[in-house]
């Protein structure tokens, strides 16, 4: 399937989904399975509908390095439960959306420079949609806010050849022997943990095979819970 099909789909789904009060539509998947693109490619879809679209990551949720690294620099345990400030997510953007309140930020930390940042204070719009990506968005502390939940599907071998390449693990990790022993002794296994834990693509309502970014693929739809009503055969997408 052409990303411009999918793109085409997954806005058909969110778009028909009702609610009074801003959408919520979550993107989780491993480092590197393409989350960042896909967040931006939708979002711009979904601004053609003259709706707010918050775009955001859970990147401007770290913890500062001094819990994040609590359990030692390379721990898998330490990456999968400590990374993240869960509690500031969801009063600083999450709950505000989920009430009248409305008025929220999309981040609270910057993780490069270890400090916190004061981002503005905006104002979404009862209509509004969220499209937030980042790994570990399934876990039991978020579950119950994304009211559409999509999830990419990638394997290790992949996302680490990919992650090879970028210039942002360059520049914050170092050379590529730094970023493969990060990955294979801290990243890989804390979300390996995570995959065995929550099993994010059983919770997701929809999975995609992003193995290939030329020609990512549906391989789960939850009818239900999406609210889609397209076709289930995905050589008619």
């Amino acid at each position: 399937m052409q990303l411009k099909r999918l793109l085409k789909y997954l806005t058909s789904i969110i778009l028909k989904k009702q609610k009074d009060s801003p959408l919520l539509v979550a993107i989780d998947g491993v480092d590197a399975s393409g989350k960042t693109t896909l967040a931006k490619e939708l979002s711009s879809q979904l601004k053609k509908s003259g709706r707010l679209v918050i775009q955001t990551s859970i990147d401007g949720f770290h913890n500062p390095k001094s819990i994040r690294y609590a359990q030692g620099e390379n721990s898998p345990s330490g990456y999968y439960f400590d990374s993240f400030n869960y509690q500031a997510l969801k009063e600083s953007l999450l709950n505000p959306l989920v009430s009248t309140k409305l008025q929220y930020r999309t981040a609270v930390f910057d993780y490069r420079t270890d400090s916190k940042i004061s981002s503005p204070i905006q104002t979404a719009t009862k209509d509004s949609i969220l499209v937030m990506e980042g790994i570990f968005l399934f876990r039991p502390q978020l579950i119950h806010y994304w009211d559409i939940k999509i999830f990419l599907d990638v394997d290790f071998k992949t996302t680490i050849k990919r992650v090879l390449k970028r210039t942002t693990e360059i520049e914050y990790i170092g050379n590529k022997q730094k970023i493969l022993d990060k990955y294979q002794r801290r990243y890989i296994p804390g979300q390996q943990l995570y995959l065995k834990r929550v099993k994010p693509k059983e919770k997701a309502d929809i999975v995609i095979d992003n193995n290939d970014f030329t020609n990512p693929t549906i391989t789960k739809i939850n009818r239900n819970r999406s609210g889609a009503d397209l076709p289930i055969r995905l050589s008619k997408i």
